[in-house]
This record gives structure tokens, C-alpha cells and sequence, in this order.
């Protein structure tokens, strides 16, 4: 029997049976409530950490209930499966969650922020300043994503191992060494399975859950003047860092060898969690692994996938703080982050209790209003809304953080002929979209994230050896996220953007609180932006503005390689001295790696949210797997990390 386990859990072969398995169970709704008993484990939430857990535990023979308050989208849906689609994806209606969030404490410095929104009487959203008098401050708009994968169903795809300071400091907080790089690296090789790599290169997995490969160089170089910009990237990486070898070299080496990672810099054609030519993605591993116990009961083990259901509260056996199960609503865009809810929008009233643990994996924002919900957090927050205590942990929601992210924009003096009558995805007749479904290789142009370089650097206020900064390149305009961002590219034919991405940030001084405890009301959100912050926050800014200026300095090599005019759109005219530059940082910067609002902590902290082995204090069988339990927001790309984290979590709940 152990054999024939050792077999099941071996992802690669099961995967490539399954490729076009749904295996979702259809939501139950009936009048009078659902109860369901017959589980050993619920899980929370089926995104980046909930999904690789659930399968992993009902392929060790458990039956496991996965409640997703999101319905499900099938690998033929182009939004999700076309890599070039993805900002699409993110305002698709269908499974779009839409945040709207405070950079900062005042409306005042909010509102510097063209991208910041009101809400007029009549319920439309506008963006900029000098709003109307009888509009209301609606926040920044910050997207997620509501279905089975979570939202790996919009991300960009980037696929950046996390750094080995990521998991030794978790292990010299908690003294627990089961988290040093050592123990944690192997997860990586455990969930990859790498296409674009050499046979049995070091540091890679080959028979993973998780495709991974790399957008065809040519796509891209065969577009003069993208082909420019990046060999003007390449110069200036090559001058920053002392390094020769022209961009080819540069391009062909792999970001993610261990070799030298995570210090080294230049350009790199960056890795992509995809599968050929289309997303590879988690909700993939799970449904498939649901056909598969389905049709193989010898390994007893079950999942059963709730969509549309929403967790309102954690259940305790009565007088203890023993966790029993999960209160859930059944019914569709219940969650009013949901464009799609409605004020009235009523579920019907559920239970389902667990044998052994409720896993939350359901995400930074949601993960720690449904633990207050549940009656576990500060004890003031609570009392103020009449949720009776359970737990008194101060830490939840607190410590959230994210990447300052910025960037330039040029317009070039002609369009970019590389997505040349691309209608990204209007209707079927999209010839670049016939090129993609008929070639089916990642030679093609919708084969990719848009994205064709990414560029590590170090700044120099950086507190530690590693890299601290991610400038990558993209023909087209982006500015950040607020309705319609999406679409906005397709008016910019001729424009460039270099994005910055600042990692590593210092800031700790986040916090997600419940706005009420109806469980479909989305939380109150700040992330305190730089001095409204703890924590070396100045740091941060001036490593953005530095990225700022290195995007800049690559566009006048750009113009001296090519004697051509260039006009900056973003920043634009007015930012041109230190100054300027970090007062606009200050003001336009946004990010999409929200983290650590449970954190795992130290028994002397009383912040903490988690013990090192993801479990809730003060509780028995509760745990949390997702984004929220970093101390401290880990690598560049936050993808990667969670899926480590889940894997981890597996064996620590299984015991292996």
C-alpha cells in the first residue's frame, strides 16, 4: 500500500493523464441548510496555498472539503489560460474581487494619487482630482481574484525563487530548523516541473505539479525597436554591475539556478508558470487530483470542492477552543468585493465539521477578517462589534505589507510591431489569439506575460547582500491598477514601460480591520505607505526612486543608441530632480503582493499570530497556510514562496 501511495503522490504522472479533468463538484443549495460531517479536513480557500494542500492531503488518503467562495473557470476559458491575457483576467467580472484600499491614513495624501477613486451618489467611480461635492473617498482599487486557483488565475505569471534570508529568518525567529534554506529549498524542486531547462539542471524539479517555462526570445527581438530598448538595458545592466557579454548572454541564462542567486543582475528572460504555451497554475493539481482519487478509490482518499460558498466564522466545540468546523453561506457573489453583489445578495446557511483540522487558507485580506469573525484577534476590535471573544490575539490583521512598485513611460516614434494586429482577445477571430490555439508552442506571441525582461539589481541603501530591486520591460502603458486599467494599453501603441519593483520593503505598519461583522462586508484596509509607516521605511523610498532613475538612464542610452526623440508620459515634465522624483514616488506608488497579516512569531511575541507550525495560538486544530504567515514579505514574486509554504505545510500536518 505504501508503494501504491508513493505512486499517487507522484504529481507528474497523474497530471499528464488528467490534463483536461474538471472535476468539480457542483454547489449544493437547498433550503433547508447543508450539514456536512464526513471530513477530515476543511480547507479554506483554494488559491496558491489552499489548493497544492488540499490535494496533497487527499492524496494521502483523507477526505477533504475545500470551500471556495468563487465559482470555477475551465482551462478553455481564454482570460485565464492565455498568458498575454492576464490584466484581462484580473478585471474579468467573473471571478474579479475588487478592493478598494488606503495607501495612507489621510484622505489628504491619498488623493495626490490620481489613481485614487470616489464614489459618486449614483454609485459610478471616478479617478483624479477635485471630485464633485457630493462624492465619497472609495480607496485604491487592488484586484483579486474569487475562484478555484485563486489568484494565480491573474497574476503575471513571474516565477522567482524566494531568497534563503526568507527562511532563515522564520527559523531564527521561531528556533525552529525545519525552516532553514536547506529544509525549504527542496519544495521548490517538489512542486516544479521545468520545461525550460537543461535535463537534471541543479536546483529544478522535473516531475512537479507546476510547469514552468520561458516565453520564446524571438517573440520579442524580432521588433526593432524593442530589440533597441533591451539591448540599451543591457548596456547600462552590463555597465551597473561591471559585467560583459551582450544581450543574448544575457538573456539565455536561467534567473531561478542556484548558481550565484540570489545576487546576480542584468537582464533575464523570465520564467513563467506555464505549461507549453499556456497557465499552469494550482487549481490545475487540485481538480485534476479530484478526478484522480474519484477513479482510483484504493487510496481513500476524497476531495469534494465548494464553490460559491462563503466562510462566515470558524466553529469551537461549546466552552473549549477546540475547533470543530466551518459556518458557510451558500450562494453566488455573496462577498461584496464582488462587482457582482448586491446589498440584498442572501445565502442560505450551512455547516460542515471536520474530524481533525480547519486549514484558512483564503488570503491577506480575507484570511484574517474571518479568524476576527471567528472571535480570535484584538480584543477591543472585537468588543467593539459585539463578536464574542475567544481568543485574544492582537497580531491579527496588523503587520501587512507589500511591494512599492513605480515605473516610466515613454512613447516611442512608431507603434511596436511585435503585437501588430493582436486584438487581445476581442473575438475569435483575433489572429494572434488563432496563432496561439493553432501552434499550441510558446513560440507564439499570446505565449507570454508581456513582459520579455526582468532585471535583479541591488540598491545601494540595501540592508542586506541580496538583491533589493526588480526593474522589468514591456511594450505599452502601465500605470497601476484602477477601472479599465486593462484596456488602456491598446490606446499606447507606441509606448514603453519599464516597471519598478521594490522588494525586501521595511514597512510593517499595515493592518486589515472588520468594517462590521456581516461576513460579506470587505474589510477596512491601509497599508500606511512610507512615513505613515514603521520600520525603515526610508529605505524603500529610496530605492525606488534609485530604480526610477536606473529605468531612466536606460531610456537615454535607448535614445542615443537609436538618435531618436523620445516623450516621457510617466513621470513626465515637472519630475526631473531628486526631489521632484521622490516626492512623486511618494504620492503614485501602489503594489499587488499584500502578506503577512497572521504572521508566524516567536512564543515571546505577542504579535504573533502562528507558532511554526502554522498554527493558530490559543486554539487547537486551526491552522493558516497563505500569504498571511510571513513574518516578513519573502523574495520578489509572492507566488512562489506560497506554494513552498504549502507544500511545507503538508508534510508538517501529516507528519511527515
Amino acid at each position: 500500500m505504501t508503494s501504491l501511495l508513493l505512486f499517487f503522490i507522484s504529481v507528474a504522472s497523474f497530471c499528464n493523464f488528467f490534463q483536461s479533468v474538471e472535476g468539480v463538484l457542483p454547489r449544493g443549495n437547498t433550503s433547508s441548510g447543508p450539514y456536512l460531517t464526513d471530513y477530515d479536513y476543511i480547507v479554506v480557500g483554494s488559491g496558491p496555498g489552499g489548493a497544492p494542500l488540499a490535494a496533497r492531503l487527499g492524496l494521502a488518503g483523507n477526505k477533504v472539503l475545500v470551500i471556495e467562495a468563487g465559482s470555477d473557470v475551465t482551462t478553455s476559458d481564454w482570460n485565464i489560460t492565455v498568458p498575454f491575457f492576464n490584466a484581462k483576467a484580473s478585471e474579468d467580472p467573473r471571478i474579479n474581487w475588487a478592493f478598494y484600499v488606503n495607501h495612507y491614513p489621510t484622505e489628504e495624501q491619498n488623493a495626490k494619487d490620481p489613481k485614487y477613486l470616489y464614489q459618486l451618489a449614483n454609485g459610478t467611480l471616478i479617478e483624479g482630482p477635485n471630485p464633485p461635492a457630493d462624492a465619497t473617498p472609495k480607496g485604491f482599487l487592488y484586484p483579486r481574484s474569487a475562484a478555484i486557483g485563486g489568484c494565480v488565475n491573474h497574476n503575471a505569471l513571474i516565477m522567482m525563487k524566494p531568497l534563503d534570508d526568507d527562511w532563515s529568518q522564520i527559523q531564527s525567529i521561531t528556533g525552529d530548523a525545519a525552516w532553514s534554506p536547506a529544509n525549504m529549498s527542496p519544495y521548490f524542486e517538489k512542486f516544479e516541473n521545468c520545461q525550460y531547462c537543461s535535463s537534471g539542471a541543479a536546483g529544478h524539479g522535473f516531475n512537479g505539479w507546476l510547469s514552468t517555462n520561458r516565453a520564446e526570445e524571438s517573440i520579442f527581438l524580432g521588433d526593432p525597436q524593442v530589440l533597441s530598448m533591451l539591448n540599451a538595458a543591457s548596456t547600462v545592466s552590463a555597465n551597473a554591475v561591471g559585467s560583459t557579454g551582450g544581450l543574448n548572454d544575457s538573456l539565455a541564462r536561467d534567473l531561478n539556478a542556484p548558481a550565484g542567486y540570489p545576487t546576480h543582475q542584468g537582464l533575464f528572460n523570465t520564467p513563467l508558470n506555464m505549461n507549453q504555451y499556456q497557465r499552469s497554475s494550482p487549481r490545475d493539481f487540485l481538480v485534476n487530483t479530484v478526478q484522480y482519487l474519484n477513479t482510483h478509490p484504493r487510496v481513500g482518499g476524497k476531495i469534494d470542492i465548494r464553490t460559491d460558498c462563503l466562510a462566515t466564522r470558524v466553529l469551537f466545540k461549546p466552552n473549549s477552543k477546540q475547533v470543530i468546523g466551518v459556518e458557510f453561506m451558500d450562494g453566488q457573489s455573496l462577498y461584496r468585493a464582488d462587482p457582482r453583489a448586491t446589498s440584498s445578495s442572501a445565502g442560505v446557511l450551512g455547516t460542515a465539521l471536520t474530524r481533525k483540522e480547519v486549514i484558512i487558507s483564503a488570503g491577506t485580506f480575507n484570511t484574517p477578517q474571518l479568524i476576527k469573525l471567528s472571535g480570535i484577534g484584538p480584543a477591543d476590535e472585537l468588543h467593539k462589534l459585539g463578536i464574542p471573544l475567544v481568543v485574544d490575539l492582537p497580531g491579527v490583521g496588523q503587520n501587512l505589507q507589500d511591494r512599492y512598485e513605480n515605473g516610466v513611460i515613454v512613447n516611442l516614434t512608431n507603434p511596436f510591431s511585435v503585437f501588430k494586429g493582436c486584438t487581445q482577445g476581442a473575438d475569435a477571430s483575433d489572429p494572434c489569439l488563432v496563432e496561439w490555439n493553432t501552434l499550441q508552442s510558446n513560440k507564439t506571441k499570446y505565449a507570454t506575460n508581456g513582459r520579455p525582461v526582468a532585471i535583479p539589481r541591488r540598491s545601494s541603501v540595501a540592508l542586506s547582500t541580496p538583491n533589493d530591486m526588480i526593474i522589468t520591460g514591456r511594450p505599452g502603458y502601465f500605470a497601476g491598477y484602477f477601472p479599465g486599467y486593462s484596456k488602456i494599453g491598446a490606446k499606447f501603441p507606441n509606448s514603453w514601460t519599464w516597471p519598478v519593483l521594490k522588494a525586501r520593503t521595511q514597512n510593517r505598519a499595515g493592518n486589515v480591520t472588520l468594517a462590521s461583522k456581516d461576513p460579506r462586508d470587505v474589510p477596512s484596509i491601509n497599508f500606511n505607505y512610507f512615513s505613515s509607516g514603521s520600520g525603515n521605511w526610508q529605505y524603500d523610498l529610496a530605492a525606488t526612486v534609485e530604480g526610477m532613475q536606473f529605468a531612466r538612464s536606460i531610456i537615454a542610452q535607448y535614445v542615443q543608441d537609436t538618435n531618436s526623440i523620445i516623450n516621457e508620459l510617466v513621470p513626465g515634465p515637472g519630475y526631473e530632480t531628486q526631489e521632484q522624483l521622490t516626492q512623486w514616488v511618494r504620492d503614485t506608488s501602489w503594489g499587488h503582493h499584500a502578506c503577512c497579516t497572521a504572521k508566524i512569531g516567536a512564543d515571546s511575541d505577542k504579535m504573533a499570530v502562528l507558532d511554526s507550525k502554522f498554527r493558530v495560538r490559543g486554539t487547537t486544530g486551526l491552522r493558516v497556510v497563505d500569504a498571511s504567515v510571513f513574518p516578513q514579505i519573502p523574495g520578489y514574486y509572492i507566488q512562489t514562496p506560497i506554494y513552498m509554504v504549502s507544500e511545507k505545510a503538508a508534510d508538517v500536518i501529516l507528519g511527515h
